[in-house]
């Protein structure tokens, strides 16, 4: 397989008739090249007769412009000017009849048109521009109507796939049968959501996307190949028009999916050969309208079935959901497992990213991760929070940070999470769920914002928790440490830090002192100021308590 080819932005494709083609019909049947061989790709859309030299006020883009040199013969040193003033206007090809008025084209003028790829034809002096006007404005326009008429099929045809109830694979398969071109639709994060076509050919679409594709907002195109087919012998005029027809195809094609104003991904088309043709384009934007219907509908069902979702779980971890029988019952409905040995885990925005928006990707990130981790866990988002039920052997810290890093990919905030002990049934679902909140809660206390807890690991904390009048915890605090509860002096902490360790070596003096790395004396010289400030707490257990439980709560955050 040829290495993948990188995509490139375009803008609004220009349906029209190749220069190339142009030359092909009868009446330029002895029309000569004589430079920009390299343009005859270019579009030509309308027609136009110069009659005057100061013709660039009315020229338009993709025109083919015919003159008989009239205008042209008094000014033939500035003609290679004229040239460049056509192609920055946009202008398809410049048509001249030589003879009559000019001899010949000035070499600058021949050069310049070689350099940009600018067609310049010598037009056989027995065909009148009415001839030309008329068989190439006919062209055009049976060429834009066949096209049209193939896109309102195409279009037809992908409604009627959407109407029988088809998704976004029914309306790739269509596209990709319609086109004969592999067919891929891909999420806005770059994922893939169906595909249809020759294996091969849409593995090479994926690699060509992975491998760095341009797939932003705008139709876009990858140049390939000339799609092939037997080459016109004879006139090499001719031959190379007929080249530039063949290989106007592209390799890729891609155009945005837009629904309700929010970019949903793209529809990408692939042909190894180059068969993709502008109008090819055309019904791939059919088929981008068609696929944002697809995409509204099954959001419109999406939103109801995680209401359901929502609503049942929410009574399931309130106990009003009815017997355990009927809750297993209505679980499997849902494609949840949770007769088995399970955790409830709750993930809470932290307070600075409490948002709409960040409330939808918390649960988007969640049930990713669910899916990856464990395919029967229940998920469903809660007003602020979500709520999840899997497996007691799944690795429930790795579960989170997996839910955690797509979550902080796409926005700027965080989230605090939960886990509870192993609940054996539906029974323990209630008491599981209240675990798992309030380890989220304190989690974030004791660890501030993006904190994982497990409610075994909370210990005392817990029950500080339930303490809702944090007025009177601060009272304790300030009761019990006295000058220590506050930081006016740098001194504080750092007794406070020589306390806190005391009490956690069981007042081992020596453990205490190589922890801190302090001389003995120095510490024996600090457990007598201790003890003057606060008590003797060597020889008195009931304050040693208060002292632990006092700096537990200066632990804790946000009371």
């Amino acid at each position: 397989m040829e290495p993948p080819v990188r995509l490139a932005s375009t803008g609004t494709i220009i349906h029209g008739v190749a220069v190339g083609e142009v030359l092909g019909v009868s009446t330029l049947a002895g029309a000569k090249l004589i430079a920009g061989e390299s343009g005859l790709g270019r579009i030509v859309q309308r027609l136009n007769v110069m009659e005057v030299p100061d013709v660039l006020a009315w020229v338009k883009p993709h025109e083919l412009l015919l003159t008989t040199g009239y205008p042209l013969r008094n000014t033939p040193q500035s003609l290679d000017r004229l040239v460049a003033d056509l192609d920055e206007r946009g202008l398809a090809a410049l048509a001249i009849k030589l003879g009559r008025y000019l001899d010949e084209l000035p070499r600058d003028m021949v050069e310049q048109a070689d350099r940009l790829g600018f067609p310049l034809i010598q037009l056989p002096n027995d065909v009148g521009f009415d001839d030309i006007l008329n068989q190439v404005l006919t062209d055009i326009l049976n060429r834009q109507a066949a096209a049209l008429a193939r896109a309102e099929e195409a279009h037809r045809a992908l409604v009627q796939v959407v109407l029988a109830g088809g998704g976004l694979r029914e309306v790739s398969a269509e596209v990709a049968g319609l086109l004969d071109v592999a067919v891929a639709t891909f999420d806005g994060a770059g994922q893939l959501l169906a595909a249809a076509g020759p294996g091969e050919h849409v593995a090479a679409l994926r690699e060509l996307v992975a491998a760095g594709g341009d797939l932003g907002g705008q139709p876009v195109i990858a140049a390939g190949p000339g799609a092939g087919g037997g080459r016109v012998t004879g006139d090499p005029v001719r031959r190379r028009a007929a080249d530039a027809a063949q290989g106007a195809g592209r390799v890729c094609a891609a155009v945005p999916v837009i629904a309700g104003g929010h970019h949903h991904g793209r529809i990408v088309a692939y042909s190894p050969a180059g068969a993709i043709r502008d109008s090819d384009v055309g019904i791939l934007e059919r088929a981008a309208t068609v696929a944002a219907l697809v995409v509204t509908r099954q959001e419109a069902v999406n939103a109801v079935e995680s209401k359901y979702r929502a609503d049942f779980l929410r009574d399931v971890l309130t106990g009003r959901a009815g017997s355990a029988e009927r809750v297993a019952a209505r679980a499997r409905a849902f494609g949840w497992n949770l007769e088995r040995s399970v955790v409830v885990m709750v993930a809470e925005l932290d307070p600075e990213g409490d948002e709409r928006t960040a409330q939808d990707r918390l649960v988007a990130s969640w049930t990713a991760a669910i899916r990856r981790h464990d395919g029967r866990g229940a998920v469903a988002g809660f007003s602020h929070e979500v709520v999840a039920v899997v497996d007691a052997s799944a690795d429930a810290a790795r579960l989170a940070k997996d839910a955690a890093a797509a979550f902080t990919e796409a926005l700027p905030a965080t989230f605090s999470t939960g886990t509870s002990r192993t609940a054996a049934g539906p029974d323990a679902l209630p008491e599981a769920y209240g675990q798992a909140l309030k380890a989220a809660r304190v989690g974030r206390q004791l660890h501030g914002p993006g904190a994982v807890a497990h409610f075994d690991q909370l210990g005392v904390y817990r029950l500080l928790s339930l303490v809702n009048d944090t007025a009177e915890l601060h009272a304790f605090v300030r009761e019990t440490l006295g000058p220590l509860a506050a930081d006016d002096e740098a001194e504080n902490a750092d007794l406070r830090r020589t306390l806190q360790v005391l009490l956690e070596t069981n007042l081992n003096v020596a453990e205490t002192a190589r922890r801190l790395h302090f001389h003995y004396n120095t510490l024996r010289y600090r457990i007598g100021k201790l003890e003057r400030m606060l008590g003797d707490f060597t020889e008195d257990a009931h304050l040693r308590l208060n002292l632990t439980l006092a700096l537990h709560v200066l632990r804790m955050r946000g009371i």
